[in-house]
């Protein structure tokens, strides 16, 4: 479900954001960076969305309590996904921020299935 989520919210945004980085004046450079942070940084997204939503399943008035919840911890992947964009444009090296959204990728991936099984569990129980 994830993938299917990633792939209907993902893909489309990262399909239209040339077109929208080339209607907000993004140099050519930065649009490439902006393709990469969005690869890397939406299907992380998804992942933390998962769990969120997992830890929230059999409570009441979990959207409320799963914003809570996952809106820190999307913080930082918007804040690296942005600051890549930012440093491409303005002619700095963005390796950092992608390497960092990198790992953060690779993170949610090793450990997001794990964790979204298990509050799965605690939630039925």
């Amino acid at each position: 479900k994830v993938l299917v989520h990633w792939l209907v919210a993902g893909v489309p945004l990262i399909v239209i954001s040339p077109l929208l980085g080339e209607m907000l004046h993004l140099p050519r450079h930065a649009l490439l960076v902006l393709l990469g942070s969005l690869l890397l940084g939406t299907p992380a997204l998804s992942v933390v969305g998962a769990i969120g939503a997992a830890l929230t399943l059999a409570t009441r008035r979990s959207g409320v309590l799963s914003a809570l919840l996952i809106l820190p911890l999307y913080v930082p992947i918007l804040i690296f996904g942005a600051g890549a964009v930012r440093a491409a444009a303005l002619g700095i090296d963005p390796a950092g921020p992608l390497l960092l959204l990198g790992a953060m990728l690779l993170l949610a991936l090793a450990l997001g299935p794990l964790t979204i099984v298990a509050a799965l569990r605690a939630g039925l129980n």
